[in-house]
Order: C-alpha cells, then sequence, then structure tokens
C-alpha cells in the first residue's frame, strides 16, 4: 500500500509539471506574437514607437494649419490574420479606395501605441451627421432675425412657464452688440420681465425661465410679446425687433412643452392715427378664384369704456358693386386697446370679379347689454372705391399672386 501511494504522489506531481510547462509554453507563445510584426505583401509602412510620436507631432501642426476632422481606421495587431481586404498590389488599392476613406493626419486613437498597428484609411465625420433643421439655416431676404422660446402652463398653479432660448441672425448697427430681451404678457403693457444682457454677440444664447401667474380662464385671451434691444456705448437703448404670439390658438395643456421659434418684426414707428390702426395681410389665388385675408392685430382703438367686460372684434365683408356678398368676423377679445388677432378667413372671388369687389374691415366693440359701436373702418380694393394706401395694397396683391402681402392702415368713421 505505501508503495503504491509514493507511485500515485510521483506520477501526480510529474502531471503537474508537465501541465505548468504547457501553460508556460503557451503564455510565451501568444507574448511573443503581440511583439512580432507582420510581414504585408503590399508594402504598407509599420510603425514604432518613434515613428508613432514623430508621426503624431507632425499631425498635430498640420491640424492647427487645416480643418481636416478625419478619423483614422486602425486595425489591431491581434486581428491581422483575417481576411479584411486584398493588398494584391497598389494600383488595385488606389482605384478602389473610396474617395472619402483616403488616409489623412488627424487625431491619433489609442490603438497607435500597439505594436503593429496600421492605418488602412480614415472616416470622414461628416458623412454621419444629423440633418440641421430649416430653422437654424433657412432664414429668408430682408430677415432680421429669429427667436427660438418654449411655453408651459401648469393648470393646477395657474402659472404660465416662458424659456427664452435663444435668438439668431440678428441684423445690428455694429458686428457685436450688447442685447437683452424683455417679455410682455399682453394686454398688460405696463410690467414686464427681462433677460440677463448678453455681450459682443449677434447670436445670443439665453436658456433662461420666465413665469406669469394667469388663471385658465384668462389664458387664451393673452398675447406674449417679446422686444429684443440693443445697447449702446452710451447706455441706449434701441429695439432691433418683436415677435408677437397670441396664446388662444395653442394647446397648452399639462405636461405639454411647446418649442417655438418666430421671425423677429420691425415695431411700426409711426404715432397711431386719430381712431386706431389695423394690420392684415391679402393673398389671391387666381387659379382657384379664393381671396383670403389674415387679420394680424390693431393698435391705438379709442374704446368706449375700458373694462375687462369690453369686447373688441374686426368684421371683414366682401363686397361687389358696393353689394354685400359675404361678412365673417374673429373672436372678441377683452380689454384691450391693441388686440391681437391673427385669423384668417377666406372668400369666393372669381377674377372678372376682381375689378369690380372690394373688403371692408370694420372694428367693432361690443358691451354687456348695449349696442355695438363702429370704433373704425377701412376699405381695400381697385380704384373704383379706393386711392392712396388701399388701393396701393389691394394692387400688390393682385401684382403678387398666391404671396401674402401685409400692411398697416388707418381706420376712419367714414361709412
Amino acid at each position: 500500500e505505501k508503495a503504491v501511494a509514493v507511485a500515485g504522489g510521483v506520477i501526480g506531481g510529474i502531471l503537474f509539471f508537465v501541465l505548468l510547462g504547457i501553460t508556460a509554453y503557451l503564455l510565451w507563445k501568444k507574448f511573443c506574437h503581440l511583439l512580432s510584426y507582420e510581414k504585408l505583401i503590399n508594402p504598407v509602412k509599420t510603425t514604432n514607437a518613434k515613428a508613432i510620436f514623430q508621426d503624431q507631432a507632425n499631425s498635430d501642426i498640420q491640424l492647427k494649419s487645416t480643418r481636416s476632422r478625419s478619423v483614422p481606421f486602425i486595425i489591431p495587431p491581434t486581428l491581422h490574420g483575417r481576411d479584411w481586404i486584398h493588398l494584391t498590389n497598389e494600383e488595385q488599392v488606389q482605384e478602389d479606395r473610396d474617395p472619402y476613406m483616403i488616409p489623412q493626419s488627424g487625431p491619433r486613437s489609442s490603438f497607435h501605441s500597439l505594436a503593429g498597428a496600421y492605418v488602412v484609411g480614415t472616416i470622414n465625420p461628416d458623412l454621419y451627421k444629423f440633418p440641421e433643421e430649416k430653422s437654424e439655416t433657412d432664414f429668408p431676404d430682408g430677415n432680421i432675425g429669429r427667436l427660438w422660446f418654449s411655453i408651459e402652463y401648469k393648470q393646477e398653479s395657474e402659472r404660465l412657464l416662458v424659456s427664452l432660448i435663444k435668438v439668431r441672425k440678428l441684423q445690428a448697427p455694429a458686428d457685436s452688440c450688447s442685447l437683452f430681451v424683455k417679455i410682455y404678457l399682453l394686454p398688460d403693457e405696463r410690467s414686464y420681465l427681462q433677460s440677463k444682457t448678453k455681450h459682443k454677440t449677434l447670436n445670443p444664447q439665453f436658456d433662461e425661465n420666465f413665469v406669469f401667474q394667469v388663471s385658465s380662464k384668462m389664458l387664451l385671451q393673452m398675447t406674449l410679446k417679446f422686444l429684443v434691444y440693443h445697447v449702446d456705448k452710451q447706455k441706449k437703448h434701441h429695439l432691433l425687433g418683436q415677435v408677437i404670439f397670441p396664446l388662444k390658438n395653442e394647446a397648452l395643456t399639462e405636461d405639454n412643452k411647446l418649442v417655438i421659434w418666430r421671425d423677429l418684426e420691425k415695431e411700426n414707428l409711426e404715432p397711431p392715427s386719430e381712431h386706431g390702426d389695423i394690420q392684415f395681410s391679402l393673398s389671391y389665388n387666381d387659379y382657384l378664384g379664393r381671396l383670403t385675408v389674415v387679420v394680424l392685430r390693431a393698435r391705438g382703438l379709442k374704446l368706449q369704456e375700458e373694462s375687462p367686460a369690453v369686447g373688441v372684434y374686426v368684421k371683414v365683408s366682401l363686397m361687389n358693386h358696393n353689394k354685400f356678398i359675404k361678412s365673417k368676423k374673429t373672436a372678441a377679445l377683452l380689454g384691450t386697446p391693441n388686440p391681437v388677432y391673427n385669423e384668417t378667413f377666406s372668400f369666393k372671388a372669381d377674377h372678372s370679379e376682381m375689378d369690380t369687389a372690394s373688403l371692408s374691415l370694420s372694428v367693432l366693440q361690443s358691451n354687456k347689454g348695449e349696442k355695438t359701436l363702429l370704433l373704425g373702418r377701412v376699405v381695400v380694393g381697385p380704384f373704383m372705391y379706393t386711392r392712396g394706401k388701399e388701393l396701393e395694397h389691394w394692387n400688390e396683391m393682385i401684382s403678387k399672386p398666391k404671396e401674402l402681402v401685409k400692411r398697416w392702415h388707418a381706420l376712419c368713421h367714414s361709412t
């Protein structure tokens, strides 16, 4: 029994040393493989430590003088045995190579620190960019700037959350300006919230949040107004443009955050006329025989009674040979001499009738239990009925079919 035990121990020891030797041999072979250079059929230069650092230094210098942003595509040494590409001769590689994969000096990868790694091409990052939003690039002629903002209404706390995001492509008197934005919630023009001032830029990024307290009943009667100002060296404020955004057409619900952009408009610097002014757009589609009117806003109205119960609306009537054809009216807005409507109406009007047709826009005030009052009226049409700005507006609409033509007009009380 002792002899058997001794023999078993000897055999076990021999097997242990054999396994240990095999393991050591395999580890040594793997280590030698990692440190070895693989000879390629095609004369592609291999890298060494000195060449890597020298190439990297040259690459850094070249990056400063060029705008190349290509990313090297590298095969590590552990994958050299795979059949990635047949490098049979140099001419074939040059002919089959994608023009966007031409090796260039660029940012060096960590793979360069591995012995035996080599660059087989580069990847052009510009091919994998997401397409830019049109709102970031598509600026029409005459654009004076574009403003981005978001709105959200908290029903429970009755708070309107407004986030001022950014302004782009501002047309300002100087290359770089100090800019800030005032935010009003109309019809209250006495109080406003103001952003921080952004210095030396025409493309300010604000990312600021503002809160207005407003009941859900009055929310749809409100209008947001953004005024973008430039501050000169004498600390004087110059208005660059404005955005007016009525809330009545938006579905403001809980947890519904709307991100919106609007182009800036120049403020009408002329003083209001005696009875106020109205702004609207006209468009005529001769193919469809359709006349479109967009009632935008009014200003400087002389209300007979200034109270929240006062409702002001616009009645649009189509006339032909001074005979009434059809009329439509906007919603009544309460308690403001400067209402904002942004409502669109369409009328059927054949092209042969455009020399005898006209449009009448009447601004009316309705009080509870009282007769409707006429605050002002304007008529636009052909030479048969109008002169001056009203005739010019009509003729410009006819000369620019399918295009919205926007203008201000003074109201009058004449019938």
